[in-house]
């Protein structure tokens, strides 16, 4: 299996783990910068030569209504062993030397940052595969609780069917029923 996954998480700020693979998990509810998350996961890593990132932000709409606002919550320590879980088995799956996953939490507003997946690796091939496996894993089986707040009032959002068979293709049933 390797050496292991060293994570570093903290729900206010995060930051990268040591040891031949590095990552990160971070929960938090500020804002957070793609280039600074970006040289963090490259820092004092030569061998890297492909950085794969995602982005997710808040739409104004969903479902054909306006959202006004979408507010996070999340399990405090729970959330955060459940994403460290799953970058481990993305470091088992793919050739891959870092990742890192920072999500914001409380109330946010459309055009607001949501969530980064940031995967290095030596060739880019299996650093988009890693980036695409640990989205699905988070759109659908990460811990977070997703509220919107639409002219009717508000809602909680659930997993759609699309993302359950994202994650499918890569063996792991959902739990969304």
């Amino acid at each position: 299996m390797g050496t292991p996954l060293a994570v570093s998480h903290n729900a206010e700020g995060g930051g990268a783990g040591l040891g031949a693979r590095r990552a990160s998990v971070s929960i938090r509810h500020e804002d957070f910068d793609l280039s600074a998350e970006v040289a963090a996961l490259r820092q004092g890593m030569p061998a890297v030569g492909a950085v794969c990132s995602f982005v997710g932000t808040v739409r104004d709409r969903n479902e054909g209504a306006s959202v006004a606002t979408m507010e996070l919550e999340h399990y405090p320590g729970m959330t955060e062993r459940s994403i460290e879980a799953m970058m481990e088995q993305a470091f088992e799956r793919f050739d891959i030397l870092g990742a890192r996953v920072v999500h914001r939490v409380g109330l946010l507003q459309p055009l607001d940052q949501i969530v980064l997946v940031a995967v290095s690796s030596m060739h880019r091939g299996e650093s988009f595969q890693a980036c695409e496996f640990l989205m699905d894993y988070l759109k659908t089986q990460a811990p977070f609780w997703k509220k919107e707040v639409t002219p009717a009032g508000a809602r909680w959002v659930d997993a759609r069917v699309s993302d359950d068979a994202a994650l499918a293709r890569w063996g792991i049933a959902s739990g969304n029923a």
